[in-house]
């Protein structure tokens, strides 16, 4: 009986139509890196114009570093200061993009720009006080520490490489931009490609790429969504969901990255804000759940299954009477 309950709520989810969402401001930082040569350049400038379209059609504010052209440029010090004034604001999703090349010594990753570099621990830093649903991608080559140093609650953080030892360049960043607005990433098929969804099919075109050209992989993506600083490779996932988790990992990565959604689909922009943060908490909650499987008697299971589905029923329900 329960289980034909879960199975007719979940059919309710999938077919009621919502209303338009309200107003919310998201913000999309995209700094472009020093490209070094201009081959470089010209593939960073593709990779970011990939970007603004997604941004745009997304509707997210875009705010971009490293295009202009100043005499003296100090891009470190512009950032910084336009980062500042993003934190402070109380709400919305902050995305920030880092497009380019990065650097390793082995104490410091930094991410290189016109002007002095930004290391791993001043973004760190510069980032603490922020309140907004924050997302961190840093495509650069020796990225890998920028994960444990950003790493936090309510974060998102990828980066192109798992260690800062990984300093060939990376191809990581050129995949992903691509994959944002591609229908084959659409692993839920829910009409919207997801953060998590673009990871996963940037990250298997990654290894593709080495595969056919037979050479060594110099690079390997890794996410984090759960504030453990571990992070997850792509293999660990079947579909949308991690099968695998860290030894001492807190829950399984992957499922706050699926609800960060650049350009959001239909359904997705019915749900004002305040219900999608609800949504995401079930969710969320949901995952928890289905990790405690294996060790909770049945009954009390989908109970506590019901509880979560029931709630987000009504969640879509009184969307759709507003």
């Amino acid at each position: 009986m329960k289980r034909a309950l879960l199975a007719f709520l979940g059919l309710l989810l999938c077919s009621m139509p919502l209303r338009a969402q309200t107003d919310e401001e998201r913000t999309l930082i995209l700094v472009v890196g020093a490209p070094g040569e201009p081959a470089y350049g010209e593939q960073f400038s593709a990779w970011a114009e990939l970007w603004k379209q997604a941004a745009a059609k997304g509707g997210l504010r875009v705010r971009v570093i490293g295009q202009d052209e100043a005499a003296s440029p100090d891009d470190r010090t512009r950032f910084l200061t336009i980062l500042s004034e993003e934190v402070s604001r109380p709400a919305g999703e902050l995305w920030l993009v880092f497009i380019g090349h990065g650097t390793y010594d082995g104490r410091a990753a930094k991410f290189n720009l016109r002007g002095p570099d930004l290391s791993a621990e001043e973004l760190a830093a510069a980032l603490k006080p922020c309140k907004r649903p924050l997302v961190v991608i840093q495509c650069a080559s020796a990225s890998g520490p920028f994960l444990p140093a950003l790493s936090a609650p309510g974060r998102v953080i990828i980066t192109a490489t798992r260690s800062g030892y990984e300093v060939n360049f990376a191809r990581f960043g050129g995949y992903l931009a691509r994959a944002l607005a591609d229908p084959a990433a659409d692993l839920d098929h829910d009409g919207q490609v997801s953060l998590l969804e673009a990871f996963l099919l940037a990250a298997r075109q990654v290894d593709q790429f080495y595969r056919d050209q037979g050479r060594l992989t110099t690079e390997h993506a890794l996410l984090d969504d759960n504030g453990d600083g571990l992070g997850t490779p792509p293999e660990w996932f079947q579909g949308v969901r991690a099968v695998k988790t860290p030894e001492k990992g807190k829950s399984a990565d992957g499922v706050r990255a699926h609800q960060m959604i650049l350009a959001r689909g239909q359904s997705e922009q019915g749900l004002r804000a305040e219900a999608r943060a609800r949504r995401d908490e079930l969710e969320q909650e949901l995952s928890a759940l289905r990790l405690k499987k294996a060790e909770m008697k049945e009954d009390d299971y989908y109970s506590k299954l019901e509880k979560i589905m029931v709630e987000t029923a009504r969640l879509y329900s009184d969307q759709q009477t507003r």
